[in-house]
């Protein structure tokens, strides 16, 4: 299994930071649409954009779950720089790196390797019209949705703070995903795209919750940006305010009551949020609970005195209505 690790030095751990980003959820709201079934709670969001696509040049250079130029999204210098501050960062990208990031993008799996190819033949006026393309797409995907984006990303940012100045940076980071372990002296992310280690070497970290990631953890590595661990924000299933449902099939085969609890676990979530989203006993909660555990749809995850639900990769296959491998 591919690992990415961080090697944390004393000195990072003076230099680790939060971080909002809107050229972040700006990529990946790109993300987001190109691939709606990756982010079902993000659907209300996509049933209003879906005829209003992004420009073909940033449509261009996403590869499904693959490498995305980190010029496009730079890790942020300050706590919460506004979107103009950042577009003006990737317009001020140098040509090289421009190039040097295009060249990583999977020409095999990309839309349209042929405009890729362009592009890296000219780095300057690539940079420029993607930035006129990250702006627009800022405009029409993100901006209307923001203060509910910010809200939430805020709400993430002031929890774990606390948590920091309670318990450490160490176990603050064993909690943000099940897929990211704290050992003592670095910060695994398992399964990763490849094997990859970078020793943060005094740069310090940022970590930066996001609404467009989920259900995804990532990091930023490569040198010239500061290393940036992204996770998804706590609370990304209301995020619109929507209810969950559970879908028809799904209802039909584990009954409405499971169905509905399974639909509702791509968010981590202990058994008395689940009661009171749903109105139901803790106790009727924890039995579907123990259901679904046992026939290895659900997971469990023990974070300080909370212990955390989450689906495992067949649950939430089933949860989305596909079929593993699809």
């Amino acid at each position: 299994m591919a690992v990415m690790r961080l090697v944390v030095s004393g000195g990072d751990l003076l230099r680790c930071r939060f971080a909002t980003s809107p050229l972040w959820e700006t990529v990946n709201a790109v993300r987001a649409f190109v691939d709606p079934r990756s982010h079902p709670y993000l659907r209300p969001w996509w049933e209003q954009v879906r005829d209003d696509p992004p420009a073909d040049e940033l449509l261009a250079v996403q590869s499904p779950r693959g490498y995305t130029p980190d010029f496009l999204s730079p890790p942020p210098r300050e706590a919460a720089p506004s979107v103009e501050d950042q577009l003006a960062a990737v317009r001020a990208t140098p040509p090289g790196q421009v190039r040097a990031e295009l060249r990583r993008v999977d020409l095999a799996t990309c839309p349209s390797p042929a405009a890729v190819r362009a592009m890296i033949a000219d780095p300057e006026t690539a940079r420029d019209v993607l930035a006129a393309g990250l702006e627009d797409a800022w405009r029409r995907l993100v901006l209307p949705w923001w203060p509910r984006v910010r809200e939430l990303i805020d709400g993430d940012i002031e929890y774990r703070s606390r948590l920091v100045a309670a318990y450490g940076l160490g176990h603050v980071v064993a909690g943000l995903d099940e897929r990211v372990r704290w050992s003592g002296q670095s910060i695994v992310i398992e399964p990763a795209g490849g094997d990859v280690e970078r020793e943060l070497d005094g740069d310090g970290l940022i970590l930066m919750p996001s609404a467009f990631v989920w259900p995804s953890v990532t990091a930023v590595v490569d040198r010239p940006w500061q290393p940036t661990l992204i996770y998804p924000a706590r609370g990304i299933g209301a995020l619109l305010g929507g209810r969950v449902t559970a879908p028809a099939p799904l209802a039909r085969l584990l009954g409405r009551t499971r169905g509905l609890i399974l639909a509702d676990l791509a968010e981590p979530a202990t058994t008395a949020a689940l009661a009171a989203r749903h109105g139901l006993a803790p106790s009727t909660v924890s039995a579907h609970l123990s259901a679904l555990e046992g026939a290895g749809l659900l997971t469990r995850r023990r974070t300080g005195h909370e212990v955390r639900y989450r689906h495992t990769p067949l649950g939430r296959a089933l949860a989305e209505g596909l079929m593993p491998g699809e």
